[in-house]
């Protein structure tokens, strides 16, 4: 059976050119890295400057207090990079002071659930190395829209909306910077924040006197972790405050944790899947399940790959199902045996596993000398306090300020040849309370560390949170060809999947594969507070078909039907290396991402 054929509509075509590209998840942030590339910057100038307008315009999906994960070649070498922005459990998270606060998770919200913020310093740090601008004209977009003002999403107003009573009763800075006066913004309203363009002007400050573009940002990252913004988070969370369990804590993070603290350089891990290479983070975040999903794949016909047929969208399922249970098992900031996870014998043995019915079992694999983590498989938590979260529409977010899943994404490819996927995300403004004097909040990834024993992703100062952040690089023969990412949560990597099945198995275009209707299982271990699982859960979107879904339903998947255009937020750059041409596509859901280029 031939794989599914492309629609011949597409909601926006795929863009094409050989000057450069940029796609996000806001049209702002897209414009201002394209307007970057347009006056003779680089991928890396632009995406550093549109994530910085994210920062202002998507406050409700990341923010300066949050991470970043990225993967960047450069025009002189196509080996793939990762750039860790994801900061560390602080010094004071400990286990063992989680527990004596009376937690059984890690909270969804509030202070105590806050890594050391990253994104800032891994932007920063890029820049500097591989960047050509200088730091005060990349931060002039997000300054003219922190001080100036931007129009307000709609979502960012229902998010508003959503934690308005927790605001009102019980963070109030949050109350005060979101809707003083107790009144919410209306959509497209000019919102400003400007204490937060006073913290970027500090960072340009800082390198004043300094003699080179290099040493005026390398003076800016030592401001960030060791001057204003780190002494106004020590002294802020000392005071407690809510979390999303019902309680009151204080933080624990410090400003010797910033200072302790820096960004950095790795090399990724590869698979190579049907003329491909797929390069993705070490185990630290989810990305090599995504290359587990593909092994098992690989050693399936194609039309058992496609996702818009009942056979495949179970198959895809159902491997997924398998290569996430390895993560909730094995992974975390730790020695992780990739190699084993991730080899050819290993994936027949899990392919073995996939039959026609559903599973609604968590099936790690055993490897040898390691004993498999089981985490807590509730399918529903009340935590101790008796205050239940609830999560409604997109973005996901509890009257209790949790969020499940949100983040943004940007992608840019120059006509040199450098090219950048960065996922940042976290500090979202209902992640903690507004911190006054900086104009943001704290993240909350400690969320995806477990209080039990016996996990590589336990709670572990110093140690990294096993974060959802994933983006993706494709090469071939070497050379970089796409970049790609989307938020989302535990789905980042199901949706990219279907990416990239579709355009490397199936043909599909970029603009098609985006377009085309997706699906991911709930049948894992969720990464975000409560921290529960759907057992044979699946989610798919309607345009999947009543065929295809009467299908999976058939097989024991228990199908939740999420409307027709709610799932799937990838947005792709690409560039041919034999002809120079460049290509974008971004995600339509929403009518928020965009791709520009020429």
């Amino acid at each position: 059976m031939a794989f599914t054929p492309p629609p011949a509509f597409t909601t926006r075509p795929t863009l094409q050119g050989t000057f450069g590209m940029s796609a996000s998840t806001h049209w702002l942030a897209t414009a201002a890295a394209q307007a970057v590339l347009e006056r003779g910057g680089n991928a890396f100038d632009a995406a550093a400057a549109g994530a910085f307008v994210l920062h202002v315009v998507e406050p409700h999906l990341n923010g300066p207090g949050g991470d970043l994960v990225a993967l960047f070649a450069t025009a002189d070498d196509p080996t793939p990079v990762v750039l860790s922005g994801q900061g560390p459990a602080p010094v004071g998270a400990t286990r063992e002071h989680y527990l004596a606060e009376g937690l059984e998770l890690v909270p969804g919200s509030g202070a105590l659930a806050a890594a050391v913020p990253g994104a800032v310093d891994a932007w920063l740090l890029l820049l500097k190395d591989h960047g050509t601008w200088e730091l005060a004209d990349v931060l002039a977009f997000a300054i003219g829209y922190a001080e100036g003002g931007h129009p307000v999403l709609e979502r960012v107003c229902a998010t508003i909306e959503r934690v308005a009573p927790l605001f009102a009763e019980h963070w109030p800075t949050s109350a005060e910077r979101w809707m003083p006066g107790g009144r919410i913004p209306e959509p497209g309203e000019l919102i400003v924040d400007p204490a937060y363009a006073r913290v970027l002007r500090g960072l340009i400050a800082a390198g004043d006197g300094a003699a080179s573009r290099e040493e005026r940002i390398e003076a800016a990252r030592t401001e960030w972790a060791t001057g204003f913004v780190a002494r106004a988070v020590e002294e802020f969370v000392r005071t407690p405050h809510r979390h999303s369990d019902g309680g009151d804590h204080a933080g624990v993070i410090a400003a010797s944790d910033f200072a302790g603290y820096r960004a950095s350089y790795e090399s990724a891990v590869t698979l190579e899947f049907r003329g491909h290479t797929i390069a993705k983070t070490a185990a630290w975040s989810q990305g090599p399940a995504l290359l587990a999903t593909l092994a098992i794949l690989d050693g399936f016909d194609d039309d058992r790959l496609d996702p818009s047929t009942e056979l495949g969208a179970h198959t895809v399922l159902e491997a997924q199902k398998l290569a996430y249970a390895d993560r909730d098992a094995y992974f975390g900031d730790d020695d992780v045996p990739l190699s084993t996870l991730l080899s050819p014998a290993y994936a027949a043995e899990r392919r073995a596993l996939i039959g026609d019915r559903a599973s609604a079992e968590f099936r790690p694999g055993v490897l040898p000398g390691r004993e498999p983590f089981t985490p807590p498989l509730r399918t529903a938590y009340t935590p101790p306090s008796g205050v239940a979260a609830e999560g409604v529409g997109e973005p996901t977010v509890s009257r209790t300020g949790e969020t499940r899943g949100d983040t943004c994404h940007i992608d840019v490819v120059d006509r040199w040849g450098n090219i950048v996927s960065a996922t940042p995300s976290g500090g979202w403004l209902q992640s903690s309370p507004t911190i006054p004097e900086l104009g943001f909040c704290l993240g909350t990834r400690l969320q995806m560390t477990w209080l039990e024993e016996g996990s590589a992703s336990t709670l572990t100062a110093g140690h990294r949170p096993r974060t959802t952040l994933t983006p993706t690089l494709v090469l071939r023969d070497g050379v970089p060809v796409t970049a790609l990412g989307s938020p989302g949560g535990d789905q980042q990597d199901q949706w990219q999947l279907l990416y990239l099945l579709r355009t490397i198995v199936g043909g599909y275009s970029p603009q098609q594969a985006v377009d085309a209707p997706a699906l991911h299982t709930t049948s894992i271990a969720e990464s975000f507070w409560p921290r529960t699982w759907v057992p044979a859960g699946a989610v798919v979107e309607d345009r999947l078909g009543d065929g295809v879904i009467a299908g999976l339903e058939a097989r024991g998947h228990r199908v939740t039907r999420a409307g027709e255009w709610t799932l799937g937020r990838l947005s792709s750059v690409g560039r041919d290396p034999q002809t120079g041409v460049l290509s974008a596509a971004a995600n339509p859901r929403g009518q928020q991402g965009y791709a520009a280029g020429r």
